[in-house]
């Protein structure tokens, strides 16, 4: 079993930036591969980015390239996602999930949450 809590969510202009955490408890964090989600108001869960276990290997959905980044930190058991220029579609609940790969994985644990708004 895993538990996984997000934080640093909050409030932040366009433009801006923000870091996420997800803190993960339980059996070795180390072996999951782990993803970032989010989901807006009205809308379907999104796929946002993921990582492999050492860290060396992610993918990022296209409407986050090159402005997000997802990294990890196995001695923490901590993953993180840095999201900078900040846009306010980018406005939605944040999940950390662990287990899976890609937008289309098999995910077995889920964190609670995490809201970020983004204002215009």
């Amino acid at each position: 079993q895993v538990q996984l809590v997000e934080s640093g969510g909050g409030l932040v202009q366009a433009g801006g930036s923000l870091r996420l955490s997800c803190a993960a408890s339980g059996r070795t964090f180390g072996g999951y591969p782990m993803g970032w989600f989010r989901q807006a108001p009205g809308k379907e869960r999104e796929f946002v980015a993921g990582i492999g276990t050492s860290g060396s290997v992610t993918n990022y959905a296209d409407s986050v390239k090159g402005r997000f980044t997802i990294s990890r930190d196995n001695s923490k058991n901590t993953v993180y996602l840095q999201m900078n220029s900040m846009k306010p579609e980018d406005t939605a609940v944040y999940y950390c999930a662990a287990g899976g790969w890609g937008p289309r994985g098999k995910y077995d644990y889920w964190g609670q949450g995490t809201q970020v708004t983004v204002s215009s």
